[in-house]
């Protein structure tokens, strides 16, 4: 059986308002860090309603991702994945940063560099099961930069 909208279900609020921060990452190397709370911290203290939160890393060696937050197996096995996809020892040219940064730029090109999370009643619109994550693809510890912006309704502007 199909499903379908009505358009009783459509629901518009016009945007009030364009909040951006930028968090600063501290990572220790390949792996994943969980930008949820954070997320979830920005959208709160811009008195975020209905609209839209973005992500963006300001990195090509750095990615984000929405994935399962309750068995870290899974973030194991992601990672394991991205080594088999872009391994270190593709022969590949570009090595001037040392032997993992062209595949750390490959799993960049695989994943994404941007995420867009719908908020709805002030809170992201995550399942149950979802995190948000960046994900590091160097081999040693960096700083990273995550824009955050929300675009939307104040919360009881709606």
């Amino acid at each position: 059986m199909a499903t379908s909208i009505t358009s009783s279900d459509i629901r518009t609020v016009p945007a009030t308002i364009v909040a951006t921060a930028t968090l600063s990452v501290a990572t220790r190397g390949t792996g994943f860090t969980d930008l949820t709370a954070e997320a979830r911290r920005f959208v709160a203290g811009c008195a975020g309603g209905e609209g839209v939160l973005t992500l963006f890393v300001r990195h090509t060696s750095a990615s984000l991702t929405i994935q399962e937050n309750a068995d870290p197996a899974v973030q194991a096995d992601l990672l394991t994945a991205l080594d088999r996809l872009a391994p270190q020892s593709g022969g590949w040219t570009h090595d001037a940063e040392g032997p993992d940064d062209m595949p750390a730029h490959i799993k960049t090109l695989l994943t994404a560099t941007s995420l867009q999370v719908p908020v709805t009643g002030g809170k992201l619109a995550l399942g149950t099961w979802q995190g948000i994550y960046l994900i590091e693809h160097r081999a040693s510890s960096h700083r990273r930069e995550v824009v955050l912006q929300f675009v939307g309704a104040r919360a009881g502007e709606n």
